[in-house]
């Protein structure tokens, strides 16, 4: 178990991305904590789960204050949160621009600053952000979606930079396709067998959060990009 006793806050862990995540990281031993703006019930009552609306900057402090006060610590925090929407520019209009830009960087700074205090004064932790390959290669007509993914690419560069040596790292898995149901719905006419596996992401996540990754910092891995994946990207 290579993360027991590691503290754990999984951004958006019950989401479909999250429910792969969020049992590799009970599995290996860590206590979870997921957050989501309306969580489950019961996982709220058993202390799993916490309410918040990542996108508020006073409710996300609110949180990170209640996980260490509840956890007495925080080690990692993965951030699986975001959003997707088709539209060129000249069919966005700026509602879709700035939802697009809140639901996949806004949450991702916000979560970062939020827990940057107690981790640069314990001199260690991680923070882990999912992006996408399509910030890297785009594709055309999701023009707001591109922009906030890359824009968080950039945010996970700053970050690593600016918390060179202090113990902190920070690094971003950049998946394809992301084999999920709703994906299979919503793209029945594509064939799913290349899209990434939602347990690759979990691995992946699993090792970047382990002291056997405690060099890599602002790391930007792939996932899925071989044996003629789509670039797309879409969560």
């Amino acid at each position: 178990m290579p993360l027991k006793g590691t503290v754990v806050l999984i951004a958006g862990g019950a989401g479909a991305l999250g429910r792969a995540v969020t049992p590799a990281f009970v599995e290996s031993g860590a206590r979870v904590i997921i957050v989501e703006r309306n969580p489950p019930p019961d996982q709220v009552a058993a202390g799993n789960a916490m309410q918040a609306d990542v996108t508020d900057d006073a409710d996300v402090r609110r949180l990170v204050d209640e996980v260490i006060r509840t956890a007495g610590r925080l080690d990692v925090l993965v951030n699986l949160v975001g959003g997707f929407a088709m539209g060129r520019i000249m069919d966005t209009d700026v509602s879709l621009w700035q939802r697009m830009l809140t639901m996949n960087v806004t949450s991702a700074f916000l979560l970062s600053k939020a827990v940057l205090p107690h981790m640069v004064e314990r001199g260690t932790g991680r923070i882990l952000h999912v992006a996408a390959w399509a910030a890297v290669e785009p594709f055309p007509g999701a023009a707001a979606y591109l922009v906030a993914k890359s824009s968080l690419l950039a945010l996970i560069r700053v970050l690593a930079l600016e918390l060179k040596g202090s113990g902190v790292v920070v690094n971003g898995v950049l998946p394809t396709t992301i084999d999920t149901p709703a994906n299979r719905a919503s793209m029945s006419e594509t064939d799913p067998s290349t899209w990434t596996k939602p347990k690759s992401i979990a691995d992946t996540l699993l090792f970047l959060a382990s002291d056997g990754a405690g060099q890599i910092n602002g790391a930007m891995i792939p996932i899925g990009t071989g044996g003629g994946a789509t670039a797309a990207g879409k969560p």
